[in-house]
């Protein structure tokens, strides 16, 4: 094993956790070692686990947002709402560091749901809101480790 190999591993893991917490962006993080690593290798081995990290990838980052999205109109959450909550959990990724992402989303979520709606219905739609943006990190996660095997797998061909 590599200096290249610890460091692209390093790397991916690294990745996986921005995933978790949303400071890094982990799939492109992830992505990018495993560009490096398959520069450095130069073999097809290394070309094919890039290939298939990348259509992994992409395939996980275009369902991490039409899967949420979807539950989420169901539920009744409307743009506007949506909207709110991006805003404010961009405020909050500045002012709470790791978590404040999540939390100014979800603090967005309810003022623009309650002003909306209701408390009552605002609790039922923040739930909703709470459970695809979940599922959103679960899917990224996934794609993520996903990838990080098929580089694993090329660890060992190449």
């Amino acid at each position: 094993m590599t200096l290249v190999d610890l460091l692209a591993a390093l790397a991916i893991a690294i990745g996986l956790v921005g995933i978790l917490f949303p400071v890094l962006p982990g799939s492109l993080l992830i992505l990018g070692a495993i560009l490096v690593w398959a520069v450095q290798v130069d073999q097809t081995a290394g070309w094919v686990v890039l290939a298939v990290a990348t259509v992994l990838l992409a395939i996980g980052s275009i369902v991490k947002y039409t899967v949420p999205g979807k539950s989420m109109k169901r539920a009744g959450v409307p743009n506007s709402t949506l909207a709110v909550g991006a805003v404010l959990g961009v405020v909050g990724f500045f002012v709470i560091p790791v978590v404040g992402l999540l939390v100014g989303f979800v603090v967005g979520v309810y003022a623009a749901e309650v002003r909306r709606v209701g408390q009552q219905s605002a609790r039922r739609t923040t739930v909703a809101a709470l459970k695809a943006a979940g599922a959103s990190i679960l899917i990224e996660l996934a794609a993520g480790m996903l990838a990080a095997m098929v580089f694993v797998i090329g660890l060992f061909v190449t």
